[in-house]
């Protein structure tokens, strides 16, 4: 998206207090509840399979391993926000200067429901509308670029691929 388009969300989302209390909940509440279900969903797996199974190894470590090749990733490149390049103020409020690219949020939303794909094939094309919207409202909230969340979603989703349908 270019400058113009992110002035135009940061505004449209602004200029009414329902489509701003909207885009906030979006923003705020999506990764709440992913990050609210993961946990529930390892609980599930240590219980009925056990600590050392594969699938809870594979559940938790896999995750884990994309956070932090996510986080080193964006220290490393540190690209600049929408809103430090094109300098507007995005619809929600972000003081955080560089660390765009890969989206941290999208990429672990998208573990997170690739994980729960290899789980249970029905919740986990859930997760994944889930993570998509996650995705899509960093973007529309003016903190992403479409870049940033596509790559956050590739890198969890080949990840999630290679780990847990073919190895």
């Amino acid at each position: 998206m270019k400058e113009e388009q992110y002035q135009f969300l940061s505004e449209f989302f602004t200029a009414s207090k329902s489509r701003f209390n909207i885009i906030k909940a979006l923003h705020d509440i999506l990764p709440a509840i992913m990050m609210m279900f993961y946990p529930l969903q390892l609980a599930f797996l240590l219980y009925s399979e056990g600590f050392k199974s594969e699938i809870f190894l594979k559940a938790t470590l896999v995750p884990l391993a994309v956070l932090i090749f996510v986080t080193i990733l964006r220290y490393v490149i540190n690209a600049k926000r929408p809103y430090e390049v094109y300098n507007y103020s995005p619809a929600i409020h972000k003081n955080t200067k560089g660390k765009s690219f890969p989206s941290r949020h999208t990429a672990s939303a998208f573990i997170i429901a690739m994980t729960f794909l290899y789980v249970d094939t029905k919740i986990g094309i859930i997760m994944l509308v889930l993570a998509t919207l996650i995705g899509i409202t960093r973007v529309l909230s003016g903190v992403h670029f479409i870049k940033d969340v596509v790559s956050g979603a590739l890198i969890s989703i080949l990840t999630g691929i290679v780990c847990f349908f073919i190895f």
